[in-house]
């Protein structure tokens, strides 16, 4: 095996495990994450405060509109039990009555309001609580999914660091050197194949000179342009 090829396959490993390095520190910055679930928790627990204060709400004006129906019923029953005779006192009674009655068809209207309110933030509260209940569902497939993807990868970057050392031991010092160096100034493309005379690093066509160099394999041959290994198939 020619030295470019060794190189072409030491680059292919490294630019392997750097995507799955990539992958995995993603993977681990979601494990364990959630933010929506917070999120979706708070929310609902606001919604759960609102529903108690309006229930709250609603028992106050149901006190209200049921005291004010027991001083009717017994106004009433003043009015009509004979206890009270003189015209001018029935007079003052029946208005009392009526304006009582007033605040008590009042103080219904506001009930009405309240236990619309209620029904709302009601069916607010159950519609959070599903809505809870399936993200905590999706989340824990989710993070399943996650830890074992994680373990998948961990297995194939030991298996690919194993394979990376066993290759760098097989090739000389002065081309790793090379390899090295030019892989930190051209992102990580330190070989670059020779395709029909034409450098697919930087897509330019080569000379015959080049060509014949990188055709031999016998030395490192280098891109005139980018200065990138050559190898060919």
């Amino acid at each position: 095996m020619s030295k470019a090829k060794q190189l072409h396959e030491l680059q292919e490993i490294d630019l392997d495990i750097e995507r799955k390095t990539k992958t995995l520190a993603q993977i681990r910055s979601h494990l364990g994450k959630d933010d929506d679930l917070v999120a979706a928790r708070a929310a609902l627990d606001t919604a759960l405060k609102h529903q108690i204060d309006l229930e709250h709400q609603q028992r106050t004006a149901e006190w209200g509109v049921d005291e004010l129906g027991t001083k009717i019923a017994a106004e009433e029953k003043k009015l009509y039990d004979g206890s009270v005779k003189n015209p001018r006192e029935l007079m003052s009674l029946q208005h009392e009555i009526e304006l009582i009655k007033g605040h008590h068809g009042e103080r219904e209207e506001q009930l009405l309001a309240v236990m619309l309110k209620v029904d709302t933030a009601q069916q607010d509260v159950t519609s959070k609580q599903s809505e809870l209940k399936a993200m905590e569902r999706d989340w824990q497939e989710e993070q399943k999914q996650l830890s074992m993807e994680q373990t998948e990868l961990e297995a194939n970057l030991a298996t690919l660091a194993q394979k990376r050392e066993s290759l760098r031991s097989l090739i000389d010092s002065v081309s790793l050197k090379a390899y090295d160096e030019l892989r930190y100034v051209k992102q990580g493309l330190a070989v670059a194949k020779l395709v029909q005379g034409r450098c697919q690093g930087c897509r330019i066509s080569l000379p015959m000179s080049d060509q014949q160099k990188a055709r031999m394999g016998h030395k490192l041959a280098t891109c005139s342009n980018c200065g990138r290994i050559l190898y060919m198939d």
